[in-house]
């Protein structure tokens, strides 16, 4: 393997399919991860890359995952996901418990595994895709931004304990962006998913995928801690401008 390595959870769609096929281009050999494994085999033949299934809250599925990944440069972070937009008095805890191992341990077990790896690089990366949510609570959403702020936390105390490594650590944090993101949080109301981003011009995955590529394509001695992208129609998680 002349290339260097770089690993994308959540790569069967949206952000991860998107930075995946980007990271590609730049001359990674990329190694894909998501539970659809069939659709993963599809991209990973479009980029020369390996696809493997991963289910980033099953502990075993992750060590099976990393058995299978003898190396690596750069660790994208993508798996995650909302499921509801409930009240804290209304709350689904299934839910909430799905988010929280989504966005939080399976960013834990999936960077834990892989620190070894990527500090013996030389010159390893971690990025993780968070979201405004991170750092920005709104009505309904408490599941996932208390998911999210956790997720960063983790990320941003890796920094500190990681000076002096090889080691970078980027965070990226998208605002709205069109994926199948919304679909799967509504349960598959499609409908009620395309409202999200109607009468304005969201994020695309592709943005997205542009900035990671930057941040990682960046000379070893420079660390970009922390990018926020949002669209131009959209300053902050609840306020927005439409067109109509």
């Amino acid at each position: 393997m002349t290339r260097p390595i770089a690993v994308v959870t959540g790569a069967s769609a949206g952000i991860g399919e998107a930075t995946a096929r980007r990271l590609a281009a730049e001359g990674f050999h990329v190694v894909l991860g998501a539970r659809r494994l069939d659709r993963l085999q599809d991209i990973a033949a479009d980029v020369d890359g390996t696809a493997l299934e991963l289910d980033v809250t099953d502990a075993a599925s992750v060590s099976a995952f990393l058995a299978e990944v003898p190396a690596a440069r750069v660790l994208v972070n993508n798996a995650g996901g909302a499921r509801g937009l409930a009240r804290v008095d209304e709350a689904d805890e299934e839910h909430w418990r799905w988010m929280w191992e989504t966005n939080v341990l399976g960013t834990l077990r999936i960077t834990k595994g892989l620190l070894p790896a990527l500090i013996a690089s030389g010159d390893g990366h971690v990025v993780t895709v968070t979201s405004i949510a991170a750092y920005e609570a709104y009505d309904n959403g408490s599941g996932y931004t208390s998911a999210k702020h956790a997720q960063s936390a983790l990320h941003r105390t890796l920094r500190g304990e990681l000076l002096g490594k090889p080691v970078r650590v980027t965070e990226v944090l998208p605002g709205m962006v069109e994926t199948d993101f919304s679909v799967n949080r509504f349960d598959g109301d499609a409908e009620r998913a395309a409202a999200v981003y109607a009468d304005l011009t969201p994020l695309t995955a592709d943005d997205v995928a542009d900035v990671i590529a930057f941040a990682v394509t960046r000379p070893a001695h420079v660390n970009l801690d922390t990018i926020v992208l949002k669209p131009r129609a959209q300053a902050s998680a609840s306020r927005l401008h439409r067109d109509s």
